[in-house]
Order: structure tokens, then C-alpha cells, then sequence
């Protein structure tokens, strides 16, 4: 059977939480037949992760596939996944989060029709939730007033995304060929390479949709989460990496012809640009900073337009004032960013 869909659920260490990922799929989904998941171990050691991804395959041979691969890293379980991919649609969740059964049952409602009308759209946005475990509490991320809801677009009828609505990974479900056309540079043993993939494939995507449902659950909570505050700090290396990758991959004014899109990806990477300044901030690394200029200083070598957005607009002068007392100022105001947006 033709699979309408692949979820690829990268894994490592996972073996006290995936149970709980995998169940959501197939539960949702109804266990159909058209609907492939593919667990993708990424050499773990501590535990039996490949042995329950094994066992997971042999109870449903026909929707489950088990892959092994040495560590590298998330992006390279990403691209593991993507490489066994046979659904028209491809969507990533990781091992710790969940999907909503309810708003999965009308994710595939509408997939089947795209599939089956042959209508292309090459990317479905769906809500996520912030499932803040330990606090009790949820934060909705949705799309409403940035996307028209239940319509196919292309990228100049988009609104304004506010600083909440970036479309991280949890939200986006790629028509598969638009991810394997032209390819993910993603890069080995490194996090947050979510960024990436959110952002490089975007202007493949000709056609969009806006599903407002809540279908991804998105964990927050564990002391070794990788949006940890303490381990975004010790990471700044990290976000620096996957920063230049994203910052290379386009001259956004020059490659991106929709200015709609253009304005939205150049504020994607401002944030981005953001992260690294704050993080570097308050790294006690000695080398944190120094690093961060270098980062700046060959973004304005690379793209002086782009570096003059990112570092001279509203949210990059406010990350990036200087001295001691524009250090501490720039930290108060991350910190009441924080509480108001909960973004970790």
C-alpha cells in the first residue's frame, strides 16, 4: 500500500519514554495501514532502545521499521529516517513527545484527499503545545492572523508572525520529495538542528496549508532536555554551528523573491542570531563571546543587508547591547521574554 505518511521518531537513550510516542501514533491513527513509522535508534548504549524498536517492528511488521545506525547525532537520525521515508508526507517527532489522536485522525482526513486528488501542497502547518509536565500547565502555539486556515496558499498570502510563531519542527508535516530535493545539511553530533530544517526547505515549498489543530505535544520538563537553559548555555558552541549553517544557505534579499517569505525567514534567523547572543551572554566560557563576534562579523561579511536586520533591528539591538551594564540589560530583558513567551 501506498503510505500517505512517515513519521520518523529519532531515538537515543529513549527507552523510558518512546513506548509512549510510538502508542500516540498508532493509536491516533487507527493503526492504518497507510501510515509508516520508522524508529531510527541512533547508536544508544545506555539502555534497550534498538531491542524495544526491534520488538515495536515485529508486532506491527507492516507500519513499523526498526533502524540502526552509529551515533550521529539528531540531524543524521533525521536523515536516516528520510532516507526508509515511502509516505507522500513526512513528519518528525521526537522520542520524548507525543501527537494528539483526535487531531491526527484529521491530519490523515486530509492528507488522503490531498494524495488522492493528486493536489499539490507541499507543506502542512499543524499547532504544538508546550506540555510544561513539571508546572502543570500547556502553552498552545498556534498560527492564527500568520496563515489562513483550511486554505492552499503560496508564501505572499501570509500574515505576520508574531515572535511565539516561528514554524519550528513541531509544526510542519513536508510533502517528502520537498525535503529530499535539494537535500538537509545537517550536521553530526550537534542539537538544535530542528532550526534547519525548519528553515532551508521552506522556499521549495510552493503550496502550504494551515490545519489548526493541536497535534503535537512537545515535552518540557526533563533536567537533560536539550532546551534546558543550563545546557542551551554550555551548548552556545551549538547554536553557533547551526546558526551559520542557516546562515549560508541563502542571501535571503537576493535567492528569496517573496518578500512575504523573505520578511519571515529573516526574522527566523534574526532570532536565531538572538539565541546566540543571549546564550553567549551568559556562558562563562571565556571564548563564548569572542566566538559570537567572529559569528557576527561573518554574517556582515557574508550578507551586509541580512546583518544589518539581525543586528540593528529591534530584537537584535536588544540582545546585543554593550558593556557590563548592557550585559546585565540584555539579560532582564531575555528574562521577561522568558516568562512571557515560555520558549524554554
Amino acid at each position: 500500500m501506498q503510505k500517505t505518511i512517515t513519521f520518523g521518531i529519532p531515538c537515543y537513550n529513549s527507552s523510558e519514554y518512546m513506548d509512549h510516542c510510538i502508542k500516540s501514533i498508532l493509536e491516533g491513527s487507527g493503526y492504518a495501514d497507510d501510515v509508516q513509522i520508522v524508529i531510527v535508534d541512533d547508536g544508544s548504549t545506555k539502555d534497550d532502545t534498538l531491542q524495544k524498536a526491534l520488538d515495536w517492528q515485529a508486532r506491527y511488521p507492516g507500519i513499523i521499521q526498526a533502524v540502526h545506525q552509529e551515533n550521529g547525532g539528531h540531524g543524521i537520525a533525521v536523515l536516516k529516517a528520510l532516507e526508509y521515508a515511502e509516505g507522500s508526507y513526512f513528519k518528525i517527532v521526537d522520542s520524548d513527545d507525543w501527537v494528539d489522536g483526535d487531531a491526527l485522525r484529521v491530519l490523515l482526513e486530509r492528507l488522503r484527499m490531498f494524495v488522492d486528488y493528486e493536489t499539490r501542497v507541499d507543506l502542512v502547518v499543524t499547532n504544538y503545545v508546550y506540555e510544561h509536565v513539571s508546572e502543570g500547565k500547556q502553552k498552545v502555539v498556534d498560527y492564527g492572523f500568520a496563515l489562513p486556515k483550511g486554505k492552499i496558499i503560496t508564501w505572499k498570502s501570509i500574515g505576520h508572525f508574531n515572535m511565539a510563531q516561528n514554524l519550528l519542527m513541531h509544526a510542519l508535516c513536508y510533502r517528502t520529495e520537498v525535503l529530499r530535493d535539494g537535500g538537509l545539511p545537517m550536521p553530526a553530533h550537534t542539537f538544535y538542528v530542528d532550526n534547519i530544517y525548519a528553515y532551508v526547505p521552506l522556499p521549495r515549498c510552493q503550496t502550504l496549508y494551515y490545519l489548526d489543530v493541536d497535534l503535537y505535544r512537545y515535552f518540557i520538563g526533563r533536567d537533560d532536555q536539550s532546551v534546558n537553559e543550563d545546557l542551551l548555555v554550555s551548548r552556545v558552541d551549538q547554536q553557533l554551528r547551526v546558526t551559520r549553517v542557516m546562515m549560508h544557505a541563502y542571501h535571503l534579499y537576493d535567492d528569496i523573491d517573496t518578500r512575504e517569505l523573505r520578511d519571515y525567514m529573516i526574522g527566523h534567523f534574526t532570532l536565531m542570531m538572538a539565541a546566540c547572543s543571549i546564550f553567549s551572554k551568559l556562558s562563562k566560557d571565556p571564548q563564548a563571546e569572542p566566538r559570537l563576534e567572529e559569528l557576527w562579523e561573518e554574517l556582515r561579511q557574508y550578507d551586509r543587508r541580512m546583518y544589518r536586520r539581525a543586528r540593528h533591528g529591534l530584537v537584535g539591538t536588544a540582545m546585543n547591547f554593550t558593556g557590563e551594564g548592557g550585559k546585565k540589560a540584555t539579560i532582564i530583558i531575555y528574562r521577561v521574554a522568558q516568562k512571557l513567551v515560555k520558549f524554554n
